[in-house]
């Protein structure tokens, strides 16, 4: 059953359109990255699935249900930059956490240990540096065992340790079975951590569906000789790419439709008189996807 199903979510703000039909669904165990640039719409989706916002149109269900108090009760939600008494311990402002959300106190020392804080849990929220802070928000998170994690923005303002520290810890959660959902425009980080993306701009979504399936078209074959002109003029006379241009000494083929082939290109090359001294197969990056496509709306 997928966890979020979405259908034609659009949101109006007077003459702005927010989200505009957006569907696509989200699959149990999956870690979904909701990419956008500023303003694209991806915290009001947040919003919206979270009830802080209400739809314009358009419905969407949660766990297989009309979304509602008790289903939102099962879901994990870090939305804003940390907001913990800097006075108190970690343990005790998770005690805090666990009162208001009604959760058992006998969970802290559990989600602590899960992001590796268990150790620093008597220590102040003022000593902790960015990315623990980010940790023990997760942590709150962790309390009452949601399945469901949901993720505004996780690394934003993070230096490279606390990006990786998050990293590792959103990949720990997936393997544990949690279905996460985030949003993010750290695309690099998106890729290493997340098995399905929506790529949304200006509340439209462009592309939606696994990892592999947003990229599986494209790949990318690099190749270099001794004279750059003649290898070029060689390529062209094969065919068979959408494009090819010169990068640090370097020629790239794009393909699309899975039509590369490394061994064909060199074959073709050696009967034509040309020894390649460079052969490499590469994946277009999600970088460079989300770059095409936003670029061409």
């Amino acid at each position: 059953m997928p966890v979020l199903e979405l259908s034609n979510i659009t949101k109006h703000y007077k003459t702005v359109t927010a989200l505009n039909n957006v569907s696509f669904t989200v699959p149990e165990g999956s870690v979904y990255g909701i990419l956008g640039p500023n303003g694209s719409g991806k915290t009001t989706l947040l919003g919206i699935i979270l009830d802080i916002l209400k739809p314009s149109s358009g419905n969407f269900l949660l766990m297989g249900k009309p979304a509602n108090a008790e289903i939102r009760k099962q879901v994990g939600t870090l939305l804003e930059t940390p907001n913990f008494y800097h006075y108190l311990s970690a343990e005790k402002n998770l005690r805090i956490a666990a009162h208001i959300k009604g959760k058992g106190f006998n969970e802290i020392d559990n989600v602590l240990q899960k992001v590796n804080l268990y150790e620093r849990r008597q220590s102040k929220f003022s000593t902790y540096s960015l990315g623990m802070k980010q940790r023990l928000a997760i942590a709150s998170c962790l309390l009452g065992d949601p399945q469901v994690l949901i993720f505004d923005e996780p690394t934003n303002g993070l230096d490279p340790n606390g990006i990786a520290e998050i990293r590792e810890l959103i990949i720990k959660l997936a393997a544990q079975g949690k279905t996460i959902i985030m949003a993010s425009h750290l695309l690099d980080e998106v890729e290493k951590v997340c098995t399905h993306v929506a790529i949304i701009k200006q509340g439209n979504l462009l592309t939606a569906g696994s990892v592999d399936e947003v990229l599986v078209a494209d790949e990318i074959i690099e190749v270099a000789s001794d004279d750059l002109s003649v290898l070029e003029n060689i390529l062209q006379q094969m065919g068979g790419f959408n494009s090819i241009k010169t990068q640090n000494n370097v020629l790239q083929l794009f393909y699309s439709n899975g039509n590369a082939s490394a061994a064909t290109i060199n074959e073709y090359c050696f009967k034509n008189g040309i020894a390649l001294n460079y052969l490499q197969v590469k994946k277009k990056s999600l970088e460079t996807k989300f770059l095409e496509l936003t670029n061409k709306v």
